[in-house]
């Protein structure tokens, strides 16, 4: 399994488009939403926009690496015939999946931290060390719940209807979720179901590192929840899509 983790993430820093849409895109992304925002709070918040789209912003692009990245791939791989191979092989079914996770869970590393070093040389934010240390481990950490969604979404469709399909998915955890805009400043009934949503959840976590405190534990259990049913999702489907080919 170590190795198939290695040949993954070698594989994907070699991808220039996923290189390029994972982790330059959301650095660049939070220059031109909060390039020129000032330090005054968000409404209903006590952060102000670089801080609060420091989070949302690095959680936007882990996202993109672990969700739309991963699916894509193992769709391909499923038409190519990898998987097939890969099942002749000693290599259990969980061990697959938790493979493809952890792999797209590592790359998702350099958005994380470009993200942050954007944020504090070009917006002056200012942290302490431990919140920026529990910020990029909280963010990388939660990640692994959208890596298990995008390895399910591999498995649900085929390679031509699999991005349209992760993409959507992707669009609407996005916003409903708060990573584009603050949910204060959205409809209630935006804010009613965003708090059940794996995004706010995943968001959450930074921001509340960044007002010097814990992350709530309804967020964290929300996330547990939210992984133990995407990862069962994908080794389900997987287990079936073995039955089936």
């Amino acid at each position: 399994m170590t190795t198939l983790i290695k040949l993954e993430i070698v594989r994907s820093l070699r991808n220039k488009k996923f290189m390029f849409f994972s982790v330059i895109y959301p650095p660049v992304l939070y220059l031109i939403i909060a390039g020129g925002a000032d330090s005054k709070p968000i409404p209903g918040m006590t952060l102000d926009m670089p801080l609060y789209f420091m989070v949302s912003m690095a959680a936007f692009g882990a996202m993109t690496a672990v969700l739309i990245g991963n699916s894509e791939a193992i769709a391909k791989e499923r038409e190519k015939g990898w998987v097939r191979q890969l099942r002749l092989t000693a290599l259990p079914g969980r061990g697959y999946v938790a493979a493809k996770m952890g792999a797209a869970a590592t790359v998702s590393l350099p958005s994380i931290v470009l993200v942050m070093l954007v944020a504090a040389t070009v917006k002056g934010v200012r942290l302490e060390p431990w919140q920026w240390i529990a910020i990029l481990v909280a963010t990388w950490l939660g990640s692994f719940v959208f890596a298990a969604l995008g390895v399910a979404i591999g498995y649900l469709a085929s390679g031509d209807a699999v991005r349209p399909i992760a993409m959507m998915i992707y669009f609407v955890l996005a916003f409903l979720g708060g990573l584009w805009m603050p949910l204060t400043i959205l409809p209630q009934w935006v804010q009613n179901i965003a708090e059940w949503l794996p995004t706010h959840a995943y968001a959450a976590l930074g921001t509340a590192i960044e007002g010097g405190h814990a992350p709530d534990a309804k967020d964290l259990a929300i996330l547990a929840g939210y992984l133990l049913v995407f990862a069962g999702g994908a080794g389900w489907l997987y287990r079936k899509d073995t039955r089936t080919a």
